[in-house]
């Protein structure tokens, strides 16, 4: 199909013929296609960007499209529920456009057929992810292939934009990150001893079970705490706990489901937990509930007041901390509320101003904090750590999209890299967009100060021969040094004489992987990745 004559007048007007040749004829990688990604690749399209036979743009996400994902990630629409977000994002993309080269992949940016080499093979790559672990992987590469990124977040209202230039500014990792609070799979299942491990259990783990998605996110969480080391035994019998919940899921809209519930996660399962006696030891055991005595107790109570409402204690509803009794009523109450709203074409999704889920997720973490003698919350805690969540806000991730492209067209430029800035999106001050040169690299960051060297190793290669003949002879590292592969050491010079005649593979070395070497003279480490 041939281009229009004028489908890139406005482009080459702003840009001039030459930056736009270079825009039309760069490769760029753009990873993730979220609600940053799916803003940056209509605007890639839109600028002209894989719009020559020689220029591309490579999109890889590994995640499918959910029902939540809809209100701001705009390629989408409800028929592409469960498809991979990549391949919808191009397929949208190109109805924009469908003059621009986009190859979509449905893959973990951190498999290891996107090695170094993979990366060296773009002009340039835009990062467009939501996941630290992630973003600090493609920063790694990156770095190692000596290719340009530039890096992108959003949240709520703020956002931010870097661009990184290895030995030319900071990377992603010279400043510290603030790490997400999360809590093991085992003591949010088994072992709770906070009111923020009740509400957790009740937010993220019984109300989507019950009432959300049913999908296999359950399953991928406990391997997960498996592959962590989190105790065998009890993982195992989790996965036989979150069997029975989905069969209850299924009888949710016949009669008794509340108490059918209640009976499953506040009494059978905590008389499960009480056999692994060994689990108690060094801890308070919990107490099993009785629906029968609370049903009791209910029954007992005075009529309601002529306004249709139960006669309550003095303060507001919100303010005020449940009793057992109370927790047990707004269990009954919100469990058929629920129950009535069931539609499987449209999972339910905690909100906290939603009262219907948010009454739920209060008088089930109440619930639960009784049968673990902890303290109970009030609504308005519950609700303040539950609702803790940052919404995506679609415009933030549009603007900050634009700015991506703002500033992938000066490190295209390479005479006006220097113009090229820290960008940050703020609410509240008297400027939308603040400004900063980029700063230079950390001399103490561990990721950009080290050297990154690619090699290639035969499959036969002993740890002992890499260390005499890379380490020592190519290299040139002497005496002592240590070789380590992840967080793994191998070796130590005088120590870990088993490893030395075992072959790297045996080791677990293999393409895509990083070796780590390190010597006593403090020397910059330097990462060999395998080829």
């Amino acid at each position: 199909m041939a281009v229009p004559a004028n489908r890139y007048a406005c482009s080459k007007a702003i840009l001039g013929e030459d930056l736009f040749n270079k825009v039309q004829n760069s490769r760029v990688l753009v990873v993730g296609a979220g609600g940053i990604g799916c803003e940056l690749i209509k605007n890639m399209v839109m600028t002209g960007f894989g719009g020559s036979s020689t220029g591309s743009i490579e999109v890889l996400d590994l995640d499918t499209i959910d029902l939540s994902n809809l209100n701001r990630q705009f390629l989408f629409q409800k028929q592409h529920v469960k498809r991979p977000k990549a391949v919808v994002a191009r397929e949208t993309a190109l109805k924009f456009n469908p003059h621009v080269n986009i190859t979509a992949l449905h893959r973990n940016i951190k498999d290891a057929e996107f090695s170094v080499d993979y990366f060296k093979s773009f002009d340039f790559v835009l990062n467009a992810l939501d996941n630290l672990d992630a973003r600090r992987h493609v920063n790694k590469m990156c770095l190692a292939a000596s290719v340009p990124s530039i890096e992108s977040g959003t949240s709520g209202y703020v956002g931010q934009v870097q661009p990184i230039k290895k030995d030319v500014t900071e990377c992603f990792d010279c400043q510290p990150k603030p790490v997400p609070k999360t809590f093991a799979v085992c003591t949010i299942r088994s072992t709770p001893s906070t009111a923020h491990h009740c509400i957790a259990w009740a937010k993220s783990y019984l109300f989507p079970q019950l009432f959300g998605t049913d999908d296999d996110a359950e399953e991928q969480e406990l391997n997960d705490a498996e592959k962590n080391g989190e105790n065998a035994d009890e993982i195992q019998e989790l996965r036989k706990e979150a069997a029975a919940i989905k069969e209850l899921r299924a009888t949710l809209v016949q009669e008794g489901a509340a108490k059918r519930v209640f009976d499953k996660v506040y009494t059978t399962d905590i008389h499960r937990l009480l056999k692994m006696e060994d689990m108690w030891r060094h801890r308070k055991p919990p107490h099993p509930l009785s629906f029968e005595q609370l049903e009791t107790w209910a029954l007992q109570q005075p009529a309601p007041a002529v306004n249709g409402e139960a006669e309550k204690p003095q303060g507001i509803k919100d303010q005020r901390k449940l009793s057992l009794e109370d927790s047990f009523e707004l269990f009954l109450s919100s469990v058929d509320r629920l129950s009535k709203r069931i539609d499987p074409s449209s999972p339910l999704s905690f909100d906290k101003d939603d009262d219907d889920t948010l009454d739920f997720v209060v008088a089930a973490a109440n619930l639960r904090a009784s049968a673990f003698d902890i303290e109970s919350q009030t609504r308005f805690q519950v609700k303040e750590y539950a609702g803790n969540i940052i919404p995506a806000i679609a415009t933030t991730n549009a603007i900050v999209a634009g700015v991506l492209v703002n500033q992938s067209l000066h490190l295209l430029r390479t005479s006006t890299w220097p113009l090229a800035k820290m960008v940050w999106l703020s609410r509240g001050s008297h400027k939308v967009f603040s400004l900063s040169s980029l700063p230079t690299p950390n001399p103490h960051c561990s990721v950009c100060r080290v050297v990154y060297l690619p090699i290639k190793l035969r499959e036969d290669i002993t740890l002992g021969e890499f260390v005499k003949k890379v380490v020592g002879g190519e290299v040139g590292f002497e005496d002592h040094v240590t070789v380590s592969l992840g967080s793994k050491m191998l070796w130590e010079t005088e120590d870990f004489e088993d490893n030395e005649e075992k072959t790297m593979s045996e080791l677990g070395f293999k393409e895509g992987a990083f070796v780590t070497v390190v010597d006593d003279d403090d020397h910059y480490p330097v990462e060999f990745s395998i080829g």
